[in-house]
């Protein structure tokens, strides 16, 4: 074979791997454009109607603390805290309460801060909804990887621990707490009786920019015809709105039209 003939050979060679190469990348586009129309009209068809939904939330944010040592001219706060009680209201597409629009299973995790505080140590807990808007501070079902409920029909059970009722009578209630804002500060100005509510904030001189925070967290149901969903929640602590700060003692929000829904996945 001549010098002609060999480059000759190597042009066609290479124009058919140019043209394999190019025949291959359009296969390869089409299936993976098919498999996005695929997956896109399946998720379509399962979330065709909203099963569930955050309904409205509720916020009770305000502040309190311990004293370390009063005395006729001052007194000492220990561990000044910040914290709101947050309840999430689940509805479902139906008052009809069957297989499709009944709890499971109910788990939540991944919790993301997006901005923390400047001051103070935060935390997230579960919270029996008997005890929202009152000050505790919890040591118990701290919410750091995975919180996990329990799901009942029982009326009489107890709430103390997460629970949820399969029929979503009782919201989701969390509690935020800011500790240690201050965990050492001596009052000297004794002639105004120490009030232990968000006001403790202004008296210590904490600035609200301070403690501004938000985060968010997955929420994952399973319903009684195991299908599974998701919704993912974003929440911005509440201390000041219209006029009113948690400097006034307390600060309550209500909002409704959240606009978070729970997405089937499976």
């Amino acid at each position: 074979m001549n010098k002609k003939n060999i480059i000759f050979t190597i042009i066609i060679l290479l124009l058919l791997v140019m043209i394999a190469s190019i025949i291959f990348f359009i296969f390869n586009k089409y299936s993976l454009k098919n498999d996005l129309e695929n997956s896109a009209i399946s998720f379509s068809i399962k979330n065709e109607k909203n099963i569930f939904s955050i309904d409205k939330i509720t916020f009770f944010s305000s502040c309190n603390a311990k004293n370390k040592n009063i005395s006729a001219s001052n007194f000492t706060i220990e561990n000044l805290y910040q914290y709101t009680d947050i309840a999430l209201f689940i509805k479902s597409s139906s008052e009809k309460k069957d297989a499709e629009n009944t709890l499971k299973k109910v788990w939540i995790n991944n919790l993301q801060y997006n901005t923390k505080p400047e001051l103070g140590e935060t935390n997230l807990y579960y919270k029996n909804v008997n005890s929202f808007a009152k000050s505790e501070l919890i040591q118990d079902n701290i919410f750091n990887n995975t919180l996990n409920f329990e799901i009942t029909s029982e009326s009489d059970t107890s709430l103390d621990t997460p629970t949820l009722y399969n029929n979503l009578a009782n919201p989701i209630v969390l509690s935020y707490i800011n500790t240690n804002i201050k965990p050492d500060y001596t009052i000297t100005d004794t002639s105004t009786p120490i009030t232990y509510d968000g006001s403790l904030l202004k008296r210590c001189n904490i600035p609200l920019d301070s403690l501004k925070c938000n985060f968010s967290f997955d929420i994952y149901i399973i319903n009684n015809l195991d299908q599974e969903f998701k919704c993912t929640a974003f929440i911005d602590i509440p201390l000041q709105e219209s006029g009113n700060s948690i400097y006034d003692g307390k600060l309550i929000q209500r909002k409704t039209n959240t606009n978070f829904i729970f997405y089937r996945y499976k």
